[in-house]
């Protein structure tokens, strides 16, 4: 079943979402009319008094995807999954710098140093990780003005880092109860890439592996423990690590240097979980917050499969869940395009150069728009995101890029906002 459908009454106020088959009901009955395409979202022509039920808004923050999910009580009635364009910025930004070294190293024009006047704020934050958090922030706003939520709950750390160096802070019986090795176990799998540490195997049962064996004096710390398939841990049993990699010296050089290394990974993504909670603070709704280990804990004990939106069902502290529906809507930042009026190649020198104008006939590029073809060679219906031409002329990407579509074909669906949407 699809997500439900937003509904706002005729004040533009939030209501609770209904089934897609009562919006068809109310869109057929003209009691309602279409008011936004993505996510879809109908508006009254009255004005509904009823007291409204709140609804709680889960996150579970990643570095390349975020999931986010509704539920109403115990039941969940809308999952999307935010795609982010973090490597898209860090590209752009390693161009840019590239582009200006080069024209110093030409003595083409100077540009004189600014480092000297620039501070940063507190809580700064790399361009690619503010990104993260200013378009989660995003969605989250937008989905308040949709649906009458109440209660934000976030995945603030994918692992608790001190509470696994100190076993004791917080009580033994919380780190050596069952949770204890979801937290270990889900940091681990990331820090060696769900693979095998000794043969490099995946998509296989692993096990928690100690590189200095016990026997032999090694602890339980987690610099001391890696990943490793049934076959390479009973091969391995209590030898030392440098004994059973004694013919492999390029392996155990990794393995000791990877032991050693901080996850930086989550090192980053857990500052911008952070500089997330404290935007959402800010909306002054109460926010609760959950860790990793708990969520894939809940993931677990409920039987759902691996994914973002599903993660975000699971954050925080949940006895069950009812999913009612099971077709998220998939969402990717595509930003807003580029004032940049000059394109150059990969040398730095101008290649071709942008229209001022971006608007053409009535259509940008980001625009989704339903094309009907009635003649011609590419006869047919077209649904998707464009790409514009002076010669009015587009580029349509729906599963494949059509080009050479009129625009006396096009009809637009939902102006361009620097996201692309699918199901």
């Amino acid at each position: 079943m699809s997500n439900f459908i937003f509904v706002l009454d005729t004040n533009k106020r939030p209501l609770i979402p209904c089934k897609p088959s009562v919006a068809h009901k109310l869109l057929t009955a003209g009691k309602a009319a279409v008011f936004r395409r993505f996510p879809f979202t109908i508006i009254l022509k009255k004005v509904v008094t009823a007291t409204i039920e709140s609804i709680s808004l889960k996150l579970d923050p990643g570095s390349k995807t975020t999931g986010i999910v509704l539920l109403e009580g115990e039941k969940v009635i809308f999952g999307a999954e935010l795609t982010h364009r973090g490597q898209t910025i860090k590209a752009s930004l390693d161009s840019r710098r590239a582009l200006r070294r080069g024209r110093r190293n030409r003595h083409t024009r100077y540009r004189q140093a600014r480092f000297l006047n620039r501070t940063r704020q507190k809580g700064w934050l790399a361009p690619s990780l503010q990104h993260r958090v200013e378009t989660t922030l995003t969605w989250v706003n937008k989905l308040r003005r949709l649906a009458p939520i109440s209660l934000i709950v976030q995945e603030l750390v994918r692992f608790d880092l001190q509470q696994l160096e100190n076993p004791e802070i917080s009580g033994v019986e919380y780190q050596q109860g069952e949770l204890q090795g979801y937290e270990v176990r889900e940091y681990l799998l990331n820090k060696w890439n769900r693979k095998c540490a000794y043969c490099n195997a995946e998509n296989v049962a692993l096990q928690v592996e100690h590189i200095h064996s016990k026997a032999q004096g090694g602890s339980n710390r987690i610099p001391n423990l890696c990943l490793a398939c049934e076959k390479c841990n009973q091969k391995k049993g209590t030898q030392d690590v440098k004994q059973f990699l004694v013919k492999k010296p390029d392996i155990l050089n990794h393995i000791l240097a990877q032991a050693k290394r901080p996850l930086k990974d989550a090192a980053a993504v857990n500052s911008t979980r952070w500089a997330l909670f404290s935007r959402l603070k800010e909306t002054g709704l109460p926010v609760l917050t959950g860790s990793g280990g708990l969520t894939k804990f809940n993931r677990t004990r409920l039987q759902l499969p691996k994914t973002h939106w599903l993660d975000a069902a699971c954050v925080g502290q949940v006895e069950s869940l009812s999913v009612v529906t099971s077709q998220p809507l998939l969402i990717k930042a595509t930003g807003h395009g580029t004032r940049q009026m000059c394109r150059t190649d990969k040398f730095g020198f101008p290649s071709r150069y942008v229209p001022r104008n971006k608007f053409v006939k009535g259509f940008q590029t980001g625009d989704i728009v339903k094309a009907i073809v009635t003649s011609g060679k590419k006869i047919g219906e077209y649904v998707g995101r464009i790409a514009v031409r002076k010669t009015g002329s587009f580029n349509i990407s729906t599963s494949e890029l059509v080009q050479g579509i009129s625009h006396k074909y096009c009809k637009t669906v939902h102006h361009k906002d620097g996201y692309s949407y699918s199901f």
